[in-house]
């Protein structure tokens, strides 16, 4: 974020850039991965949105595909320490193949379980959150004075983080994020005065993070009634292949018999005529996204097979 001037409003442009590689999902960062892409709106931009794709083909020389709004960020406290005015950030995400990155922004894929480790289920619950972050936020619980702020708290520790018998929601990627900025158990909530000890996970500049969170949350609800994920699959694939890409997104595991049926009964594929020998078993039959769908699914919707597995 750059200095403003008193009681401007400078506007920023950033991108969450997300791919899925080797059923790792991957966030495209620049700074040595401690930032998202992003730049100023300038007056030579025609629209916002072409601006963020001049920035991101600058600094990343990757070019954007698919890519929507994703949210404004205009908070009081978005000032520098050293300004006086309000800055104003417009995010986008957007979705890609990955493809080697380089620009003067150094910019890098990182996956985004680096930054939160604690949003990763496909393994069942992480020990980080039972062994780390449930205890201390526990002792954040317990230090409130007032019997009224210790209840709101343990309920939304327990709701937010699946604990005390709660389940698991993994879209409550940005409440989780702001708990532990609000529990001061993270590096960005040290930044006007410093913290005893932090969580797992690498922190980003400013906002970056919240803005980061803000876009996984987004893509784990789109995923559930927008076949958005094909944008991230190559052109034919494996049916195991896209159910490992939805894992990947939602941070958890999936039944196999029911993703395939619920998939197949949408039509959302159709086959390729063509088999994958690559499998380490029995050769598995490719298939293809019926593209002609896109358009009749971004209308009507699509319920997705997030079904947990047994």
């Amino acid at each position: 974020m750059r200095k403003i001037s008193k009681n401007a409003v400078d506007v920023e442009l950033s991108a969450v850039i997300v791919a899925v590689t080797a059923e790792d999902p991957r966030v495209l960062t620049v700074r040595d991965g401690s930032a998202l892409p992003s730049g100023p709106f300038e007056s030579g931009h025609r629209t916002p949105q072409q601006g963020l794709r001049s920035w991101v083909e600058r600094q990343t020389h990757h070019p954007l595909g698919y890519l929507e709004q994703l949210y404004t960020f205009a908070d009081r406290d978005r000032i520098q320490n050293d300004g006086d005015g309000r800055a104003v950030s417009i995010s986008y995400l957007g979705l890609t193949r990955e493809i080697p990155a380089r620009g003067a922004g150094q910019p890098q894929w990182r996956n985004w379980y680096q930054y939160f480790p604690w949003e990763d289920w496909r393994f069942g619950a992480p020990s980080l959150v039972t062994g780390v972050i449930g205890p201390q936020l526990r002792a954040w619980i317990r230090a409130a004075a007032d019997p009224a702020t210790r209840r709101e708290r343990e309920e939304r520790v327990e709701i937010t983080f699946g604990l005390a018998g709660h389940r698991w929601n993994e879209e409550l990627v940005l409440q989780r994020y702001e708990l532990l900025y609000e529990a001061r158990l993270i590096p960005e909530a040290g930044r006007r005065k410093p913290i005893d000890r932090v969580v797992p996970g690498q922190a980003m500049v400013h906002d970056h993070r919240r803005i980061l969170a803000t876009g996984v949350a987004r893509l784990r609800a789109k995923i559930k009634y927008r076949p958005v994920f094909f944008e991230l699959m190559p052109d034919s694939f494996t049916l195991l292949q896209l159910q490992r890409l939805v894992e990947a997104l939602a941070g958890r595991r999936l039944h196999k018999q029911n993703f395939r049926r619920l998939v197949e009964q949408q039509g959302l594929v159709e086959d390729t005529g063509k088999v994958c020998m690559e499998t380490g078993g029995r050769p598995a039959r490719l298939v293809r996204f019926r593209r002609e769908l896109q358009l009749e699914r971004a209308v009507s919707g699509s319920k997705l097979p997030l079904s947990r597995s047994p």
